[in-house]
């Protein structure tokens, strides 16, 4: 694996988890929204990750065995999907949009945000954000020095 082909991949890796900590913010500021343009409560969204796979495209036979057979080619957002887990019911008789009748009455639909799981995952793409940083420059650390052999 190259110099260019570990920039790549750590720089998919930076994207995605990027992308990763928007997600968790927007879930965490909306961990108390009621009231949606589509109707109901907020729902938690989540970025799912898949590596990126070349075997779908053509590669040619006559390529050397050491360009056919790449470790990894990085990652990408597969999509941002909706957790559909219920809404947590808390009782507020007094919140503007508590249910009127019926056997929830009185409660009051709020997202299914938990903002412990939402801090956790926070963790975990920051210190992946982080790794990828210590790949680019530890890889460029390892090209200047390649490139001072031959002074």
């Amino acid at each position: 694996m190259g110099l260019f082909s570990t920039l790549n991949v750590s720089g998919s890796g930076l994207t995605s988890q990027r992308l990763r900590l928007d997600v968790i913010a927007n879930n965490i500021a909306n961990a108390t929204t009621t009231r949606t343009t589509e109707g109901g409560p907020f729902q938690r969204s989540r970025v799912i990750l898949r590596p990126i796979d070349d075997s779908l495209t053509f590669k040619s036979h006559l390529l050397p065995d050491n360009l056919k057979k790449q470790v990894g080619q990085g990652v990408k957002v597969l999509k941002i999907e909706k957790d559909e887990k219920p809404p947590r019911m808390v009782y507020d008789p007094t919140h503007p949009d508590a249910i009127k009748s019926g056997k929830w009455t009185g409660y009051v639909m709020m997202p299914n945000v938990n903002i412990v799981e939402e801090m956790v995952d926070m963790i975990s793409a920051n210190r992946s954000y982080e790794a990828n940083i210590s790949v680019i420059q530890a890889g460029r650390q390892m090209f200047e020095k390649a490139l001072g052999i031959g002074k």
